[in-house]
């Protein structure tokens, strides 16, 4: 069970993670078995690391981490969603924190 930000639970759905991440990898060179296998990791880690339920933002993080290293404009995209930046500063603070990981 996935526990919303709004305390509501719901059955987890691979659908709605391979559905976002569709979105983010939009005109983005990113194959439908790219999408699956980071789907899988994030299923597995989820199943190591969680008995019963998952907070949804557990769920994201770990999302955005696989993201990351599949495609680094899709990562901002999926970000930029998920984290619901109020201003350019947030969105920009990412991008710097982006720039830096990749050094």
């Amino acid at each position: 069970m996935v526990i919303k930000k709004d305390g509501r639970r719901e059955a987890f759905d691979r659908n709605k993670i391979i559905s976002g991440i569709l979105k983010a990898c939009e005109k983005r060179p990113v194959s439908m078995e790219k999408v699956e296998a980071v789907v899988d990791k994030v299923e597995r880690e989820l199943q190591k690391s969680f008995d019963k339920e998952v907070k949804a933002q557990a769920v994201g993080e770990l999302v955005m981490d696989h993201i990351h290293n599949l495609d680094e404009v899709a990562y901002v995209r999926f970000a930029s969603v998920y984290r619901q930046f109020k201003d350019i500063n947030h969105f920009m603070k990412e991008l710097k924190d982006l720039l830096q990981k990749r050094q």
